[in-house]
């Protein structure tokens, strides 16, 4: 009998390790434009969840920002028809604004690291409210991000989603600044916790897919590349990926995976783009 997962059959997990990435299928300027190179875009990564794209930009300093921008359906995103905007604080500086690009939509609500603190925060697009629950020992406001030649500012804090559900990825002063990885509930609770050995700090970007946590590092202005594995199944570590994508601009801000398509989707210094992956 097949195992679900959120309606996700698990059998498409079933290949192994990512073998491919395609090239871009969507490569489209953010709506809010080249002023705001920082942020996140993608679609609703929860399987059998109703189709919404969204683009939230932060907006003061390329730290902060609080407010939403969805649209209902793909041809309604591509050609910026019939959106909706969602104000999540009266501003960017509000206790629970949003900070740091590594936000995700997943199950109708927006999760994202709470402005000026460690904690995880949840904004439920139906009725408008938000949730806050802290997450032990993460580092924040620049303490741990992601990095290679420069860091990317205020990217300590990072949700991802795939076919087991809910995560986020972070680091710790007790893991000695090693990447973290935790499973999370749909109250911000932490259900499991996986401690690697890979310095978050030498990676640009993560993901989650099948249950592996992928990690990226920079080869040049125009490509990426997926060089690392970590199976939280096993708990082995592959480091001899070589998995190379194209990319429009050197900064990525914003980097993850949606189990109901398949497809990867990056925010790279304003432009929102997306790629198919193979396993």
């Amino acid at each position: 009998e097949t195992i679900i997962f959120f309606s996700v059959p698990i059998d498409q997990c079933s290949k192994g390790l990512l073998s491919n990435i395609s090239s871009a299928l969507v490569t489209q300027l953010s709506p809010y434009g080249k002023s705001y190179p920082y942020g996140s875009w993608g679609k609703e990564t929860m399987a059998g969840s109703k189709e919404i794209y969204w683009v939230q930009p932060l907006t003061s300093g390329n730290k902060h920002g609080n407010v939403l921008r969805t649209y209902p359906s793909s041809a309604d995103f591509m050609f910026s028809k019939n959106h909706q905007d969602f104000t999540v604080m009266p501003s960017y500086s509000s206790t629970n604004a949003i900070q740091g690009p590594g936000t995700i939509l997943y199950d109708g609500a927006l999760y994202y690291n709470c402005y000026n603190t460690g904690n995880l925060c949840k904004y439920d697009l139906k009725t408008q409210t938000i949730i806050n629950a802290p997450l032990p020992d993460a580092g924040y406001n620049n303490k741990f991000p992601y990095c290679y030649y420069n860091c990317y500012d205020f990217t300590d804090i990072d949700f991802a989603a795939d076919e087991t559900g809910l995560w986020v990825i972070y680091t710790t002063e007790n893991n000695y600044g090693n990447m973290v990885l935790s499973k999370l509930n749909s109250t911000l609770g932490v259900i499991q916790t996986f401690r690697t050995r890979l310095f978050k700090k030498s990676v640009t970007n993560t993901f989650m897919a099948c249950g592996l946590l992928y990690a990226t590092r920079y080869i040049s202005s125009y490509q990426e590349e997926v060089f690392y594995a970590f199976d939280t199944v096993t708990g082995r570590e592959n480091n001899a990926l070589h998995l190379p994508f194209e990319k429009v601009s050197d900064r990525i801000q914003n980097l993850h995976y949606n189990p109901t398509d398949q497809r990867l989707y990056l925010y790279n210094d304003a432009y929102m783009m997306a790629y198919k992956l193979y396993f």
